[in-house]
């Protein structure tokens, strides 16, 4: 009976998957013609910065609530449900707008219902898989997310030569209602099993990441250390990515970047696309490398990656440039974002998971805020290289920090 409760939880890393790759394939059909939607209703890179950097701060505000939440409710997939529910309903609704505040409203729910779902998604994906699999789990979902991001463009510009932009925001209906039927027949509730360690800084790194002590702890202690709370290795590890974050404004400044030196609003599903090839291609890789190796390392080489694109896109020396390294690009999201939520869900206690989830995403996502809306001002006053100089600066300064950090109870 156990066996079989496990086999029915972990089934929910591949609808998630499914769920993702439809949800995302809706997104992405939106997202990258935006910059030129917005653009030609006679909106700036100061509008994009605010319509974003508010997308984001309420998407924080709503991850850390579902954070809480999550570790306080019986049942999750409601949450989950309806997060995709309500940001599938008012996608389509682009296609009816006329000013910049309408679209700020649309934004405002797609980003809170993501907020709302996603910290209890991940929650539910940790508790479906053991420890010594949380990487690949992340990984694979990430990867299969980014396949949507790669399906989602090239529907694009199969219809936008027919229908226009606002045609594609109304097709972007059919992949996001598929999205909700496949989440709602296909997810199962989940409870973590005893196959974590305790999280508690006073352990030494090799009780916390080892091989040998995965599965060897029972249910009571897990219990227990979850009344640990958050260990100090979380905080150095959350203080690190918030300072990268400050750097790390919205992509939609890369496609106003890409535009600035010849490259064609109608090109810019093709960024996204080239973009994602590379971010499907290693997610699923860097997750299950992350569960043999230090994730910490991994997540900055990734910082590094960032730092080197944009300084590319700084210097902008030629659309060709642009091209390579916008696929390059893709390598940082796949070192980076399965591997920081692993490392988190593992150092810490099961009954505190969706706290420490949430409270990740919520001050990362409040500082990216504040990088949006530097990066459009910088943008303005000082020219575009400015704030792309800025960020890998930044960049590398927290790789740096990521490796340097020795703290026990975290793998390192």
């Amino acid at each position: 009976m156990e066996r079989s409760g496990r086999e029915s939880t972990a089934r929910n890393v591949y609808v998630f998957g499914a769920t993702s790759f439809l949800n995302d394939t809706a997104s992405e059909m939106a997202y990258w013609i935006l910059p030129a939607f917005i653009a030609s209703l006679g909106v700036g890179p100061a509008q994009l910065g605010i319509i974003e950097g508010i997308a984001e701060s309420v998407a924080s505000f709503a991850k850390l609530f579902s954070g809480y939440l999550a570790d306080h409710v019986a049942r999750r997939k409601p949450i989950v449900v309806g997060g995709y529910v309500v940001a599938n309903a008012v996608k389509p609704l682009l296609a009816l707008v006329w000013s910049w505040w309408q679209i700020l409203g649309i934004r405002f729910a797609d980003r809170f219902a993501k907020g709302v779902r996603g910290t209890a998604r991940d929650v539910m994906v940790a508790d479906s898989v053991g420890a010594a699999k949380v990487g690949s789990a992340y990984g694979l979902i990430q990867a299969m997310d980014s396949a949507g991001a790669i399906s989602g463009p090239l529907l694009a510009l199969a219809l936008i030569g027919h229908f226009g932009m606002r045609g594609v925001f109304a097709a972007a209906a059919v992949p996001g209602a598929l999205a909700v039927l496949v989440a709602w027949v296909g997810v199962r509730e989940a409870v973590a099993s005893g196959q974590w360690p305790v999280a508690s800084s006073s352990r030494e790194p090799s009780a916390v990441s080892g091989q040998k002590n995965r599965g060897e702890i029972g249910k009571d202690e897990v219990g227990a250390g979850s009344k640990i709370g958050l260990p100090f290795g979380y905080y150095y590890v959350l203080a690190v990515v918030t300072l990268f974050s400050l750097g790390n404004s919205s992509d939609m400044f890369l496609v106003l970047r890409a535009g600035t030196i010849g490259i064609p609003a109608s090109h810019a599903p093709l960024l996204g696309l080239v973009f994602n090839v590379t971010f499907t291609a290693f997610s699923w890789p860097a997750g299950k490398l992350s569960d043999h190796f230090s994730r910490a390392k991994i997540a900055a080489a990734g910082y590094g990656v960032f730092a080197i694109v944009y300084l590319v896109f700084a210097l902008a020396p030629s659309r060709r440039a642009i091209w390579m390294t916008m696929a390059f690009y893709g390598l940082f999201y796949a070192l980076t974002n399965p591997v920081l939520k692993a490392l988190v869900v593992e150092n810490v206690g099961v009954d505190v998971r969706g706290r420490a989830l949430g409270t990740y995403f919520f001050v990362t996502s409040i500082t990216t805020l504040l990088a949006s809306l530097i990066t459009g001002v910088l943008w303005k006053w000082h020219g575009a290289p400015v704030p792309f100089y800025l960020s890998a600066g930044i960049a590398a300064v927290s790789a740096v920090a990521l490796v340097a950090h020795r703290v026990q109870g975290l793998r390192s």
